[in-house]
């Protein structure tokens, strides 16, 4: 089912385009590679992973939040059946047909 979610989301979450941002995150990154040793680096990349791995968590999340809430409001909205009703309305109809009405 996961799997399912994640196709949707894919089709249907893009993410903005930020370029300024992208542009601001490479030029900081960048800075930071060259001030850091290679142990500095490594905590980075791990930090930058990590920091991935939350968003796209979060992202799914508040995807089937939305998700959920869009069903629950269709289910709301829609008719809902009644076997009771549905047989009362045959009933109904089939003494009408008997009268002659």
């Amino acid at each position: 089912m996961k799997d399912y979610m994640m196709a949707l989301h894919q089709r249907f979450c893009q993410e903005p385009e930020c370029r300024e941002v992208r542009d601001q995150i490479s030029k900081v990154e960048h800075d930071l590679r060259q001030a850091l040793d290679r142990r500095g680096q490594e905590q980075l990349l791990k930090l930058a992973d990590l920091e991935n791995e939350l968003r796209d968590e979060t992202s799914l999340e508040s995807f089937l939040s939305g998700l959920k809430l869009g069903l629950g409001i269709a289910a709301e909205l829609a008719p809902s059946y009644s076997f009771d009703d549905d047989e009362e309305q045959r009933a109904c109809e089939a003494l009408r047909r008997r009268r002659g009405e």
